[in-house]
């Protein structure tokens, strides 16, 4: 039975979206493998983890019969993408899939449609709103590299959403750090609080353009499902509670300096690099007018950067770990940011020159 004859790119485009989520190593064999489904006029991919599921759908005119079967993604994949460009036929026959072109012919084994573990999407959403694409990517990059990754403490592995009159915020934190960012947007927003696990938001990343399109994001009880383009992504939430981002966020700083961004990250890249691998170390000595960031080694090498900024109050030493530094400074856009400190025991608040909508808290360590 023939399942689609079309133009190789408009397989291999929707098979490469959802294909980023299959795992090769899975309990349960079918996994590994996407749900390939024909009905009408289009033909949809859906793959899951069990925790994510991503279904794409592309137009490839009228056929006869609707059919559905699942079938290695992988392997479908670097075939699609070892062939030339041109048509592409796929056939069903004898529990296998047939992928034809020029003269070239493969036959993949398949498993049962009906043994695709879809997930199962609630009738009612708490709450459902839209934002430009563009805007949820930036919003996720200024705040996703604070997550943490394999925390016992599961709810820190993820990003809180916080929804509700008119603005949509983002929380991350390791414990070390926390990153924090908020955009207001048109319409009404209904009053949501989530975890959105840390594998969603990555993908999010991925998936993501940088254009003006909707993306209509629904929340219920356990799940979110984001629509954009061709792309569906349901996911489920993490439970627990989130700790409280808004008494680590310091408030009342006096002490603070403007510099450029770039030219602080440059600095702090080059002293890097003799830092402990273990120790990731730096120190920041602030005197009047002048910072300076020195690094040393188990070796005995020391790097000394000395930039000049705009400060007036008394000198403080303070250490951090770099990569903290350097992991806000990277995913940042701006010309400038904006340092606030307390004393050599408290954190450090980096925000955004007479912008509101960023802060970021990082903890000092002993140097």
């Amino acid at each position: 039975m023939q399942l689609v004859q079309t133009q190789r790119d408009t397989l291999l485009r929707p098979l490469q979206i959802v294909s980023g989520i299959v795992e090769r190593r899975h309990t349960l064999p079918i996994l590994a493998n996407i749900l390939v489904r024909k009905q009408g006029e289009e033909i949809a991919f859906v793959a899951t983890d069990i925790e994510i599921q991503i279904t794409t759908r592309a137009a490839i005119g009228a056929g006869k019969d609707d059919a559905s079967t699942t079938v290695a993604a992988r392997k479908l994949l670097d075939i699609l993408r070892a062939l030339p460009g041109g048509d592409v036929k796929l056939t069903l026959a004898d529990k296998k899939l047939g992928i034809d072109s020029g003269k070239s012919r493969f036959k993949l084994q398949t498993l049962p449609a009906e043994d695709f573990p879809v997930v199962n999407t609630p009738d009612k959403f708490i709450a459902s709103f839209s934002m430009p694409e563009k805007t949820l990517k930036r919003l996720f990059a200024q705040v996703h590299f604070a997550m943490a990754q394999q925390d016992i403490r599961y709810y820190l592995n993820g990003l809180l959403l916080v929804t509700g009159a008119g603005r949509v915020s983002a929380v991350a934190t390791d414990g070390h750090r926390l990153a924090f960012a908020t955009h207001e947007i048109e319409g009404e927003v209904p009053k949501a609080d989530v975890i959105i696990p840390r594998k969603t938001i990555l993908e999010l990343q991925r998936l993501l353009g940088d254009g003006e399109e909707a993306v209509k994001i629904e929340i219920a009880q356990n799940q979110i499902r984001f629509t954009f383009g061709e792309i569906e992504l349901i996911s489920k939430l993490v439970e627990g509670k989130f700790p409280d981002y808004q008494r680590v966020i310091p408030s009342g700083y006096t002490k603070n300096f403007a510099i450029r961004r770039e030219e602080l990250l440059h600095s702090l890249q080059r002293a890097a690099i003799l830092t402990s691998d273990k120790f990731k170390g730096v120190r920041l000595s602030l005197q009047t007018d002048a910072l300076s960031i020195s690094s040393t080694n188990a070796e005995q090498e020391d790097a000394l950067e000395e930039l000049e900024i705009a400060w007036t109050h008394e000198p403080l030493d303070i250490g951090f770990n770099v990569s903290y530094l350097l992991d806000v400074l990277n995913n940042l856009k701006n010309e400038t940011v904006q340092v606030a400190l307390g004393d050599a025991n408290s954190s450090a608040l980096l925000t955004l020159p007479e912008d509101e909508s960023f802060k970021y808290v990082v903890m000092p360590m002993r140097i």
